[in-house]
């Protein structure tokens, strides 16, 4: 099923070059049974992308990738990793560079544009949080500002940072203060706000990335131009060994929990996201949903 929106995706939009569009793969970050970042498979994982799935835009240390869990110098490292290994086999690489100290997330979108990424996105900052869509758009700009030649697109994710402002309310006006503006990965479940997102700025060209994979039927017929999420890695059931055994009718996101496994056996390890035997990791579990934090399992399932 992940073809055929590869091919509503590829058909359906008349868009300029280097437009991010389509499925968009939330990377893993592969670790070491020690906690260590396993850059070696980050070139398989490239390889598994382009050549299995198909895939060829990815969105790097975001939740998936667990990019808030690690430090400054490992989320510049795994940026560096993708971009190196991603040349001239995947067409867009963005950078996820939001973390609560402006000054760090200014840093990480610096060294994005250094480093040749194709994009950065910033989600709100979740401590000490915004007020009001000024504040936060005073917060993105500066970011913006530190990669001005950088595509910048919003991370909406308020089921983790708490940050409520609608996304349609930030979009009024954004591009005026923000000129690198191209979009927004909105990983919610409110369609009513995602929905006013696409209707009143249909003639600016952007970006409108969903990321809730229950949901994307829904936002595609409201007028997504792409997806975010870890369904876009499992792109022909048929190709894997577990799929051959499960009916290709079947939702992909229904097969997640399943497929995705394979991702992780590639990795071998993650930080925080649990697999079946690694008890070494915070208290995880692994049931049909996939991989996901005990603490945190209703409020993740789906969003990326």
């Amino acid at each position: 099923m992940l073809h055929v929106f590869q091919t509503f995706f590829s058909s359906s939009m008349a868009s300029p070059k280097k437009r991010l569009q389509g499925l968009v793969a939330a990377t893993i970050t592969p670790m070491t049974e020690h906690g260590e970042i396993n850059f070696s498979v980050i070139g398989q994982y490239v390889d598994y992308l382009v050549e299995e799935q198909g895939v060829k835009n990815i969105f790097v240390n975001g939740t998936t990738g667990e990019g808030l869990s690690l430090s400054i110098s490992e989320r510049r490292q795994v940026a560096e990793e993708w971009v190196t290994k991603g040349r001239n086999k995947l067409d867009q690489v963005v950078i996820h560079v939001g973390a609560l100290s402006l000054k760090e997330s200014q840093e990480l979108a610096k060294h994005a544009a250094e480093i040749g990424a194709d994009g950065i996105a910033v989600i709100a900052p979740f401590f000490l949080k915004p007020w009001n869509k000024d504040v936060l758009i005073d917060f993105l700009k500066e970011v913006a500002a530190a990669a001005p030649a950088q595509p910048f697109y919003y991370y909406h994710i308020p089921a983790l940072t708490g940050v409520e402002i609608r996304a349609e309310e930030l979009l009024d006006g954004i591009q005026e203060k923000i000129p690198s503006f191209q979009g927004l990965k909105f990983s919610d479940t409110n369609l009513l706000d995602f929905g006013q997102c696409v209707d009143q700025n249909r003639q600016r060209q952007l970006a409108f990335l969903f990321g809730v994979d229950e949901q994307l039927l829904s936002a595609l017929v409201m007028g997504a131009t792409g997806a975010v999420g870890r369904p876009t890695q499992i792109n022909h059931p048929t190709q894997t060994s577990v799929g051959k055994e499960l009916s290709l009718p079947r939702s992909p996101f229904l097969l997640t929990g399943v497929l995705y496994s394979e991702i992780y056996q590639l990795c071998g390890q993650t930080r925080f996201w649990s697999v079946p035997d690694q008890s070494h990791h915070d208290s995880g579990i692994w049931d049909s949903n996939g991989p996901t934090p005990a603490s945190t399992a209703e409020s993740l399932q789906g969003v990326y």
